[in-house]
């Protein structure tokens, strides 16, 4: 593609670490990801650990996060790393947010030192993966109605219960479980080799194939009384750590859009309908068009939201403007570019269709369109219609 994308001159907004990270990570994505990824997507088996180790040693993995081996970046810097990422495929950035937004993140944010030093160090260089398990097969949207609940034995916590939908589970080497206690909703540390924990594989997906997606099964898994997170109480915790994997979709999304445009871009300056280009004709520029204007206001506001993170003033409405606007902007996308590349467009040789079905489960995970909706209804109206 040699046409620019950047109609409104959004590079003039970066810093040059910025871009040079970006640059970075699409050489990676270019090189590493994308000529093998039709080929995971259509077996469902990706080489999880040695992706996390070349990921981790590029420094992508909890790279906005700050000691313990991790890059300490900028927001922006995470945020267009997501969307390179996600411009090879969703999966791929499902696997950096979920170690570093949200597995890493928890121990992070709301972890003991010691917690912190024993996982972070590892996790950062990829030589441990860490999952997040906190939607359950009846309570997606709702978490604070979990069933998953840890009771005192003594000196130990015993949790039972099961999670769902979790990526990364199956090759884990450490999960981040939230459970009911008698003191609320607290989260904690579960190394997957403990007793009672296991993480069967889900499998038969049309979506985010080419990633890792499991249940979570606690059976009487006993662990030590250190094991709880001690700073998380409450839903706080594991929403933290949500909105933190929401923002890198915000930009993610935009990657998976950019990759499908410059895809049918492509394809319509060689495609020959009645004697001249596909791309000559004015109801494929208005496409080409409307498209392009959404992901440049897409990127333009997933780098405002960036800055406003630097600031510390990015609030959870925020959040799910971006995830909902682009979220939903991206699969628009997607199923535009499908009709520009008509029947070629469901070829595996493309990746636009592999594209818009990761789409629909980004669609509806990190909280569907209907909640960011009345999250921010509940901002513009100061009532709550959750119930």
């Amino acid at each position: 593609m040699t046409v620019s994308l950047d109609l409104v001159d959004v590079d003039s907004l970066l810093t040059e670490e910025e871009i040079a990270i970006r640059a970075t990570t699409r050489r990676f994505a270019d090189e590493r990801l994308r000529p093998q990824l039709p080929e995971w997507f259509e077996s469902a088996s990706i080489p999880a650990r040695d992706l996390a180790k070349e990921l981790g040693a590029l420094g992508l993995l909890g790279m906005h996060l700050t000691g313990y081996g991790c890059g300490g970046l900028g927001p922006v810097a995470y945020g267009l790393a997501c969307l390179e990422i996600e411009a090879a495929d969703s999966g791929m950035r499902s696997l950096v947010s979920v170690q570093g937004s949200l597995a890493m993140y928890a121990i992070w944010k709301y972890g003991s030192e010691e917690q912190k030093n024993e996982w972070l160090p590892r996790m950062a260089a990829g030589e441990a993966i860490g999952c997040f398990g906190l939607t359950e097969p009846d309570f997606g949207s709702n978490p604070g109605g979990m069933r998953t609940n840890a009771r005192r034995d003594g000196d130990d916590w015993v949790l039972n219960g099961s999670k769902m939908w979790i990526t990364n589970g199956s090759v884990a080497d450490v999960a981040i479980v939230w459970a009911r206690t008698d003191d609320g909703v607290r989260g904690f540390v579960v190394p997957t080799d403990t007793s009672g924990f296991s993480a069967p594989e889900i499998t038969r997906k049309m979506s985010l194939r080419a990633s890792v997606t499991s249940e979570l099964i606690l059976d009487d898994v006993r662990l030590p009384v250190n094991a709880m997170l001690p700073e998380a109480r409450g839903l706080s915790g594991p929403l933290g750590c949500l909105n933190e994997a929401r923002f890198g979709i915000i930009f993610g999304a935009m990657g998976a859009a950019r990759d499908c445009l410059e895809t049918a871009l492509d394809y319509a300056a060689e495609r020959q309908v009645f004697d001249k280009p596909l791309s000559a004709y004015q109801l494929t520029q208005a496409k080409f068009a409307d498209m392009a204007v959404e992901l440049n206001k897409g990127i333009l506001l997933a780098v405002h939201l960036g800055r406003l993170k630097e600031k510390g003033s990015l609030r959870p409405e925020q959040v799910s403007v971006g995830k909902l606007n682009n979220v939903r902007e991206a699969i628009a996308i997607a199923r535009e570019c499908r009709t520009i590349l008509a029947a070629n467009g469901i070829s595996g040789e493309y990746p636009v269709m592999r594209h818009a079905n990761n789409l629909e489960s980004v669609l509806t995970y990190e909280g569907t369109s209907e909640v960011h909706q009345l999250v921010i209804g509940q901002a513009l109206t100061g009532q709550a219609a959750f119930r």
